[in-house]
């Protein structure tokens, strides 16, 4: 009886703990890390999205309260509601891109208000069921100084890092730190239209950038020592990402995944109207449309799927206001197949109000959302 006894409490416990004591559980957010490759997370993080113009906001002005650098970007408040609908709405990743240098004091030292506010949200996603990727962004831009002030950017990005790790070094595997945004090269050193500048130098600088990412990551402590990692690619450009160039950090358990993002052709992407450097599309579809898309998805599947590393689509979308519904749809449904069909996890770009009602707690088109999500339903 004793024997017994003893088995129905465990079972209780493990049914009630939801299998934290296997360490499995999303929601224990300081649960031990899984014995699960790189590559499983990333497909278990199926579809994702972006929290942009949110934490990354930059509004050139100063100030104790994290709140007001949170909304100057046309962001509300973001509540454990508003997280939780991403979740119910199917997505499992958010990514959370990040301005640190806001409250920032001279020594580099991450406000402390600003660093328990981004933890919050952190924990809200985690308890949500959804892995959280976790960057330095833009920031204001001093990414630009690299070339010409190495020592002082590499010493900033390390005091960073350091903080960071250490702020999140208890936290379960569903979360991810990522490396940087999309400014990891630079034309002052090499133009990759004119071919002029050193090449070498330009990637190599990206290589030890993402070197000292992953060193720093490793030597903190707790669990990033175990930690799964996502590298920046080279711009996060397809093309450039692909060149040989580009190196994956040196990682004893590798658990690095690669990052790049998907805004092709720009004409559609990105412009509402006309530029000097392109003409505004409004259409999308043709088959020489999908030939390029295929072209471009068949490229970083080769130089990463096949070999064995993870990729990640950490930005992917679209300019809505100079188009169509249908079209709009097409083109998401199309790369996010493109993309899960690979093996690769989408992200889609969102800021405030486009895809996602951030109100109501719902994706504003649904048929859009039914169709994103379609694609896990294919495996």
């Amino acid at each position: 009886m004793k024997k017994i006894s003893a088995l129905i409490l465990v079972g209780i416990l493990i049914v009630t703990t939801g299998c934290n004591l296997l360490g499995g559980d999303s929601k224990n957010i300081k649960s031990e890390m899984r014995d699960i490759t790189t590559m499983e997370v990333t497909r278990e993080m199926g579809v994702g999205i972006n929290l942009g113009n949110t934490f990354e906001a930059v509004a050139g002005f100063s100030s104790d309260d994290p709140s007001e650098y949170e909304v100057s970007w046309g962001s509300p408040i973001i509540t454990k509601e508003l997280i939780e609908g991403y979740a119910d709405e199917g997505f499992g990743v958010l990514r959370i891109p990040v301005a640190w240098s806001n409250m920032m004091e001279d020594d580099y030292t991450i406000g402390a208000a600003y660093m328990k506010r981004v933890k919050e949200v952190v924990e809200w996603t985690l308890q949500s069921g959804m892995y959280a990727i976790l960057n330095i962004h833009w920031d204001g831009g001093w990414w630009e100084k690299f070339p010409t002030k190495t020592e002082e950017c590499m010493y900033r990005y390390e005091r960073f890092w350091t903080q960071i790790s250490d702020e999140f070094k208890d936290y379960n595997d569903y979360l991810m730190f990522e490396s940087l945004n999309e400014e990891a090269g630079w034309e002052e050193i090499w133009n990759r239209y004119s071919g002029e500048g050193d090449k070498a130098a330009s990637y190599d600088l990206v290589n030890e950038i993402n070197q000292k990412f992953v060193d720093i990551v490793r030597a903190s402590g707790g669990k990033n020592g175990e930690r799964h990692l996502l590298i920046a690619g080279y711009n996060t450009d397809f093309v450039l990402t692909s060149d040989e160039m580009f190196k994956m950090p040196q990682d004893e358990i590798n658990r690095c995944a690669v990052s790049v993002h998907y805004y092709i052709p720009p004409t559609f992407c990105i412009l509402e109207k006309d530029a000097s450097w392109g003409k505004a599309r409004t259409d999308w579809g043709s088959e020489r449309d999908f030939d390029e898309l295929n072209m471009y998805f068949d490229m970083v599947e080769e130089r990463f799927i096949d070999n064995g590393v993870p990729v990640i689509i950490g930005e992917y979308g679209v300019s809505t206001t100079n188009k169509t519904d249908e079209v709009i749809r097409l083109y998401m449904a199309s790369v996010t197949e493109a993309a899960y069909s690979r093996q690769m996890c989408p992200v889609v770009w969102d800021i405030t109000d486009v895809f996602y009602d951030r109100t109501t707690f719902k994706m504003k088109d649904q048929e859009l959302l039914a169709q994103i999500m379609a694609v896990k339903e294919k495996e």
